[in-house]
């Protein structure tokens, strides 16, 4: 990942309630860690590919029968 940063806006309202999550919690050392921590998660879950097991496979295949899809 590059570690070349860009400006992103939000509103005054939800930085200030990042930040005082950020001071309570410790967890992140500031607002802009959180925010791009959050991103980084979302962004992963959606381009991670929804893998079935062959069990699931099954199930999903006796239901589609069931229904006459197949």
């Amino acid at each position: 990942m590059s570690d070349e940063k860009v400006s992103l806006e939000i509103s005054k309202e939800l930085y200030d309630k990042a930040k005082k999550w950020v001071e309570q919690t410790q967890d992140f050392s500031s607002v802009e860690e959180l925010v791009e921590f959050l991103l980084n998660e979302v962004v992963s879950e959606e381009s991670e590919e929804q893998v079935y097991t062959p069990e699931e496979e099954e199930e999903i295949k006796k239901r589609l029968r069931d229904l006459g899809y197949l």
